[in-house]
């Protein structure tokens, strides 16, 4: 799967690097690319934003060099996210549905917003991870990747998948390891006939 990400911050995806996910980019399972939105801007001081049209507070990214990002990394297949408080809540169906997908294009938006010209015309869906306000679309970016990256073939184990929580409709069940005993609370004596199996 190809994930590209335009963005503001290409710094704050750093954590990508780290942990399941940074072990699926280096074993080439999944392939994420940072667009500089800055980077396509055409006035000298690399300025992207502007004052909204009709008042109001903030600043909102100009339509053109979003436009020329997208440009830059479009395909034939790909799907373009905005990532949005106005969008779709994001849950597991939609996790499974996107893990499908080969190219995925994630705009994150930033200040006030993004110019709705350019959404109209280059965005797929709107998704949300949640009924509250962050200051960019960066992090929910990043919770999109990990959500997603983990339904791609390689990245974990099919039994890993089929056993967590929301794959069945339902929480996953308490988990226990070593030490039997700990704080006087005991490992349920039902789960002690099945020893944990220790990872080299």
């Amino acid at each position: 799967m190809k994930i590209d990400i335009l963005t503001l911050f290409p710094e704050m995806f750093l954590s990508l690097k780290q942990s399941i996910i940074g072990k699926a980019i280096e074993n080439n399972l999944i392939e994420v690319n940072l667009i500089n939105i800055r980077d396509f801007s055409k006035d000298k001081h690399k300025k992207v934003d502007d004052t909204p049209y009709g008042g109001g507070a903030g600043m909102v990214i100009m339509p053109d060099v979003i436009y020329d990002a997208f440009n830059s990394i479009k395909t034939k297949n790909a799907k373009t996210i905005y990532l949005s408080p106005q969008g779709k809540v994001f849950n597991q169906n939609k996790v499974k549905e996107l893990s499908k997908e080969n190219h995925l294009v994630l705009l994150c938006g930033h200040y006030e917003g993004v110019d709705q010209r350019v959404l109209d015309e280059i965005v797929d869906e709107e998704i949300s991870i949640g009924d509250y306000i962050l200051t960019g679309g960066e992090l929910p970016a990043m919770v999109l990747v990990d959500a997603v990256s983990r339904y791609v073939k390689g990245v974990i184990s099919e039994e890993s998948i089929k056993e967590e929580t929301f794959s069945n409709g339902l929480l996953e069940y308490p988990q226990y390891t070593r030490p039997e005993v700990f704080l006087n609370k005991q490992v349920p004596q039902v789960l002690k006939s099945r020893k944990p199996q220790r990872n080299c």
